[in-house]
């Protein structure tokens, strides 16, 4: 990178947050706590700001980006918030939902967030500190989750700093976060379908109870968390494992037992919080292999076996065309 930083660690008080957002209305790069990971921000409107996220991370270019607003207005002015919108943002925002929708033309947003895609992602978070920064800003942001691409994403101010540290002006430290898996992602389909695109904590029941039966296909890579390498922990890991196997670092679940376990009760919502903590644990063992317990494909299940999955393929699987 061209840019040198001196990475700040500023605590999530008032003084934090203004100098949070002080940092980001001067077009540079601040990590952020919301209530699944840690987003590294960026004015949306400043072309530089924005590319300096992918500078940092190393993302791909033709991988889009979140834009996170304050309320469904903010998110009015950048996307065409139809009815199907307007209720999924009243029963889920603040939330863990992002919304892709079609994008207005005049959208103050860079074309590096949308990769050149007439749709638009949208959030609301939840996180009082997320929502402290941008009623400070005023004005909406990109914030993918703030590590460096592929890796395992972050759910501590110390996670982040392992893979960023030096890249970003600043992270602001709220403690971990309390979900620990990123957003549910929904296409609404113009035709009237619609499309899970990210497994997240909104389950595909709770969709389906709001919107009918899904009923449109993807169409490559259109929000983040598509590709399918992902969520990556820098060694081979091995899925449905019921025993270690020599040279091996377990992560348990319910009555597996490993070096770590996700939940000794088999509480999935508790695995899904501790999913990216274990990994990272993983990573930082000095066994050479990972292997990961059977986690139940139900519910949040489903959204940490897609983690799982990502994080198991083969480096070089990432395609512009993914699923």
């Amino acid at each position: 990178m061209d840019r040198k930083y001196v990475t700040e660690k500023v605590l999530a008080d008032a003084a934090g947050i203004a100098r949070a957002a002080e940092i980001l209305r001067a077009g540079g790069l601040v990590a952020v706590p919301t209530e699944t990971v840690y987003g590294l921000a960026a004015r949306a409107d400043s072309e530089e700001a924005v590319a300096q996220i992918f500078a940092a991370k190393g993302r791909p270019s033709f991988n889009p980006l979140i834009v996170h607003v304050s309320d469904a207005d903010q998110a009015r002015a950048l996307v065409a918030m139809e009815p199907r919108a307007l209720a999924l943002a009243d029963r889920f925002w603040p939330g863990p939902l992002t919304l892709v929708l079609p994008r207005h033309e005049n959208a103050a947003v860079t074309s590096s967030i949308h990769a050149g895609l007439p749709t638009l992602a949208v959030r609301c978070p939840a996180h009082p500190v997320m929502r402290a920064v941008l009623d400070e800003l005023a004005i909406p942001v990109a914030a993918p989750s703030a590590n460096a691409s592929e890796t395992v994403s972050p759910t501590t101010p110390e996670h982040v700093l392992a893979t960023l540290d030096g890249r970003i002006d600043a992270v602001l430290d709220a403690g971990a976060s309390e979900r620990g898996l990123e957003s549910t992602i929904v296409a609404l389909r113009q035709d009237g379908g619609w499309s899970l695109l990210r497994e997240g904590p909104i389950g595909r029941e709770i969709l389906e109870d709001a919107l009918g039966s899904e009923a449109s296909n993807g169409r490559g890579i259109e929000a983040p968390g598509q590709m399918r390498r992902h969520y990556a922990p820098g060694k081979p890991l091995r899925l449905n494992a019921r025993n270690a196997e020599p040279g091996e670092f377990l992560i348990g679940f319910g009555a597996i037992e490993g070096d770590v376990t996700l939940s000794a009760t088999g509480d999935v919502n508790e695995a899904a919080s501790r999913l990216y903590a274990c990994l990272h644990l993983a990573a930082a063992s000095d066994k050479p292999r990972i292997a990961v317990a059977p986690v139940p494909e139900d519910a949040v299940g489903r959204a940490i076996n897609d983690r799982l999955r990502r994080a198991a393929a083969p480096r070089g699987g990432n395609q512009r065309s993914g699923s």
